[in-house]
């Protein structure tokens, strides 16, 4: 592996071998990985995939770390963290690099008086990240503002554009999900508004994000899906799991729906909590959660 990090290394100055994993994920938790990337541009990051596809070394791209859970016994290959994070304005379109935080792209558009991203400023990922995973929150999806992404085709090894159309998004997918490409760069549409309404919108969704999400400690977020028909958080309260721990893991007070790092929590303390809460929410429901968040290593098999 050592080898290959040399290599890394004529491409990218961003390049780290053992590297604590629980420094890039919001879970706060994680062993080290192999090697560690941080491409700085759209061209470095398609470099780096080449070299590792001609290499035959196991990779995972990432963003900002904030929907993954990392296993204790760390990962083996490399791991790519996007990091070309430029951002731009024109006229009503905003263009940002995957590695741009979605929170940096909502605030942009606000000062450039741009309505449509308001609902991501609380939203903690990359845009990389919120693209494959089609992000949203209050009834808004990264889908209602798209127009086009600029993807690696790792089959082809070229680089394509896709309209938001051709990304068949979908609840929490698209097919950067389900096919094999990357996020290099998102074109987002968006319209002219009263830059005070804009900040009256994003202030009472920060608010609301404060009274009814454990922002306080180290999570991803939402940690399960939204079952068709339910709500994730009140099926996991109803099963008398508000507030359930495994080491220092736990299922929050506040919002059921998410799992917190409340005491120095392994992620082995995260996916045991994950099983239990399934198995429980299942058997008094008969509905079966469905992780939302990405789990990288061994020893995280549901």
């Amino acid at each position: 592996m050592y080898g290959i990090a040399e290599e890394l290394r004529s491409i990218t100055a961003n390049v780290m071998t053992d590297e604590k994993m629980s420094a890039h994920t919001t879970f706060r938790t994680g062993g080290c990985a192999d090697i560690f990337v941080i491409p700085k541009n759209a061209k470095e990051a398609t470099d780096v995939v080449r070299l590792l596809l001609a290499r035959n070394v196991p990779y995972t791209v990432i963003g900002n770390g904030s929907n993954i859970l990392v296993s204790d016994e760390g990962y083996r290959g490399c791991i790519v963290c996007m990091g070309a994070d430029d951002m731009n304005v024109l006229g009503t379109t905003v263009t940002a690099g995957a590695g741009a935080l979605l929170s940096k792209v909502a605030r942009l558009s606000y000062e450039n008086g741009l309505t449509g991203l308001e609902f991501a400023a609380g939203i903690p990922g990359s845009v990389g990240g919120a693209v494959v995973m089609n992000a949203g929150a209050y009834g808004s999806e990264i889908k209602d503002v798209i127009k086009d992404v600029k993807l690696f085709d790792i089959r082809t090894q070229n680089m394509v554009r896709l309209s938001g159309e051709d990304l068949l998004f979908g609840y929490r997918t698209s097919i950067v999900k389900t096919q094999p490409l990357i996020v290099l760069e998102a074109v987002f549409e968006l319209s002219h508004k009263d830059r005070s309404e804009i900040k009256e919108t994003m202030d009472d969704l920060a608010a609301r994000r404060r009274s009814k999400q454990p922002l306080e400690y180290p999570s991803a977020g939402s940690t399960f899906k939204r079952p068709e028909g339910h709500f994730a958080g009140k099926l996991i309260e109803e099963a008398g799991l508000k507030g359930y721990s495994v080491g220092g893991a736990a299922v929050s007070d506040k919002h059921c729906g998410f799992i917190i790092n409340r005491d120095n929590a392994a992620s082995s303390d995260i996916i045991s909590l994950i099983r239990i809460v399934r198995q429980k929410v299942f058997e008094s429901s008969g509905v079966m959660l469905e992780p939302e968040i990405v789990l990288l290593g061994e020893g995280l098999e549901l």
